[in-house]
């Protein structure tokens, strides 16, 4: 018979008997920790820029599952539009949602990002550049250039934006000179050069101006914005087609301090967000572009296309531009040269590639020629 006491029965029982009290004890939730990021994004509340600014912080709240929580609030909330850069640099934000050509007046070449025909490539194709041809190292110089402390992340590529909103149509270069227009980035220059007295004004402020007669033309984004912001209760032509803006994306601003803090895996979060918010908000464009495009030609807006002596002239501007700009500012030359590298195998490719959709439309939906007797 074996001896209770023994050292291997005695520990077995205690085993047993720890065992037995775990299982009796309560069991104690540990409390998840919700980090918090405030940001603020440079358009007003109403714009769809704003909701695109809302829909990337959804999907990274939705997939962090209560650990990360990214508030966004509206153009002024905090700090003017054009202040966000510096507020994010500071920790007075979080993070921010705008356009890196807003930060044009800290280094021109910022404005490279979307100012400009991009040696004819177009927005996706820019982002293909910065995320796979140099473009984000550089970004990232020309930020560490300025003492900006900032992570930056670029998306969503948007259509090309027209031309303008005129009281007047725009029939030819001449008619450029002496309008005071508004526009943002090195479409400054470029409108400057053409003649035009330029106010780089901020999204809210645009309509009021022209409203006012401050300004005699203006250049916002898309037909959703410019119909949300109110272009078409003072204006009532626009002009299509235009090479001052024709690569535009997107940026989100962060904090580099508060980023870097996050655990690896909300970092990640982040990363794929941005690209699952960039594919969504192109779905997002072409269904609502299209949809306020046709309500506001069914309300009386006159549409225009650009002259091709017009978009001529844009082109001739910014070869002045790109000479001076480049010859003045290191990094503005290393950016274009990286920019004409890319786009002239990556130009080549899609011009070649991509079938003429146009022909493919007028043959459904143009106009029949009429039928013979």
């Amino acid at each position: 018979m074996t001896d209770n006491k023994s050292p291997n029965r005695r520990s077995l029982l205690k085993g047993v008997a720890v065992a037995a009290g775990a299982m009796a004890a309560p069991m104690v939730a540990t409390a998840q920790t919700t980090t918090s990021l405030r940001f603020q994004s440079t358009w007003p509340s109403k714009d769809i820029f704003h909701e695109y600014a809302s829909d990337f912080a959804k999907k990274v709240n939705d997939m962090a599952s209560g650990k990360l929580k990214i508030e966004v609030l509206p153009a002024g909330s905090v700090v003017p539009a054009f202040q966000l850069l510096e507020a994010v640099n500071k920790g007075t934000l979080d993070g921010g949602h705008g356009v890196v050509a807003y930060h044009y007046g800290k280094n021109s070449a910022l404005a490279l990002w979307g100012s400009g025909p991009s040696f004819g490539m177009d927005p996706n194709m820019l982002l293909a550049w910065h995320n796979y041809g140099g473009g984000k190292a550089l970004l990232e110089e020309i930020y560490k250039s300025i003492n900006m402390d900032v992570v930056s992340y670029l998306y969503g590529p948007m259509p090309t934006q027209p031309f303008g909103w005129f009281k007047k149509p725009i029939t030819k270069v001449a008619d450029v000179k002496g309008t005071k227009f508004r526009t943002v980035g090195l479409a400054v220059d470029m409108y400057t050069d053409m003649g035009a007295a330029v106010n780089p004004l901020p999204g809210g402020e645009i309509v009021p101006a022209l409203d006012r007669g401050l300004i005699d033309g203006a250049e916002f984004n898309n037909a959703s914005s410019d119909r949300l912001l109110g272009f078409p209760d003072v204006v009532k032509n626009c002009m299509l087609q235009s090479f001052h803006q024709s690569g535009e994306q997107f940026e989100i601003l962060f904090n580099k301090g508060k980023l870097n803090a996050l655990p690896a895996e909300l970092k990640s979060i982040i990363d794929y967000a941005v690209q699952a918010a960039s594919a969504d908000m192109s779905w997002k464009a072409i269904e609502r572009n299209s949809k306020d495009y046709i309500e506001l030609k069914k309300s009386g807006i006159k549409f225009y296309k650009t002259p091709n002596a017009v978009l001529q002239a844009q082109l001739a501007s910014w070869d002045k531009i790109m000479a001076k700009k480049g010859g003045e500012n290191a990094l503005f030359k290393k950016v274009l040269d990286s920019q004409r590298a890319y786009a002239e195998r990556a130009t080549q490719w899609q011009n070649d590639y991509t079938v003429d959709f146009k022909m493919a439309s007028n043959h459904y939906f143009g106009k029949k020629p009429a039928k013979k007797a």
